[in-house]
């Protein structure tokens, strides 16, 4: 998720359902379809999007239980930062306080 190209391929396919390679590929001009292809690679391996061959289509939607499990992951993880920034400002009241005594 840290390349740009990888996270707009995964917001193409929220707003598309599923879509073929090549229909992916044609949403990137700037970027070569072997580049597009080795993306979609990367989401695969990381089971963030599912591939399904067609005759001769290959066909890509996001894989829902992967990301229902990121997104649970994301929100424990921001809980935990929102505590730990509530407890530095705990500290720092207390400090400006003692400063101003």
């Amino acid at each position: 998720l840290a390349d740009p190209t990888r996270r707009n391929i995964l917001e193409l396919l929220a707003r598309s359902g599923e879509l073929t390679a090549t229909a992916i590929y044609e949403q990137f001009p700037v970027v070569s379809p072997q580049a597009v292809s080795q993306h979609l690679k990367i989401l695969r391996e990381a089971n963030l999007v599912e591939m399904e061959k067609r005759a001769q289509k290959r066909v890509y939607r996001l894989n829902p239980q992967t990301l229902s499990q990121f997104e649970e992951w994301v929100q424990r993880t921001r809980q935990r930062w929102s505590e730990s920034f509530d407890a530095l400002d705990t500290v720092l009241e207390r400090e400006k306080k003692k400063e101003r005594e």
